[in-house]
């Protein structure tokens, strides 16, 4: 979820320990009851917020998703007349910072994408598409000798080693932040630089 200075609604309390007891159990594994003692609240409670489990489940993926898109649409707003490798150096370095930061929401998508409702699931897959085709343009720009669908296999590659991190070990156990954060950014570009 995106960061903020100002300390985090109950909602996004309840979202945030949701998707990291879905991530670590399983959506089936877990109920309202532990996501709201995870936020010093009664299960019951979480209904005030949330009709149910099934709908923080489609908030955070249709949520998470939305976000990336528009965190990219943003950085390419901000980069009008800046080179397209910076441009594409700083679309990596947004996803690099989702995939360090909200590692739960990744094993969630991978995991229980299939539980959403068909109306939710067609969404996040099409915030999806338009996210990789913003990727796509920047690459194409970076690497005009690459097809479109070069191009767009190329940004599904990154976005694999990106979205690995869950794999890469507890948050702990990993080198600081900066090191991974340096050492995903070079395996992203070598990944471009080798397609092109």
């Amino acid at each position: 979820m995106a960061s903020r200075t100002d300390a985090p609604t109950r909602r996004e309390q309840i979202l945030k320990e949701a998707a990291r007891l879905f991530a670590e159990r399983g959506f089936h594994g877990v109920g309202v009851d532990e996501i709201g003692a995870a936020v010093g609240i009664s299960g019951p409670g979480l209904y005030r917020h949330f009709p149910g489990k099934d709908a923080m489940l489609a908030e955070l993926l249709v949520g998470i998703s939305g976000q990336l898109l528009t965190g990219a649409r943003r950085r390419l707003a901000e980069a009008d007349g800046v080179p397209a490798t910076r441009v594409l150096d700083s679309l990596i370095e947004g996803h690099i910072d989702f995939a360090l930061d909200d590692r739960p929401l990744i094993t969630l998508h991978d995991r229980e994408l299939d539980r959403l409702r068909d109306s939710d699931r067609k969404l996040v897959r099409q915030l999806q598409r338009q996210y990789v085709e913003l990727w796509v343009e920047v690459v194409r720009e970076v690497y005009p000798g690459l097809t479109e669908p070069a191009a767009r296999s190329a940004v599904h590659s990154v976005f694999g080693l990106l979205n690995s991190t869950p794999h890469l070990g507890r948050a702990g156990t990993l080198p600081g932040r900066g090191t991974t954060a340096s050492l995903l950014h070079r395996m992203a570009r070598g990944a471009f630089e080798a397609a092109g």
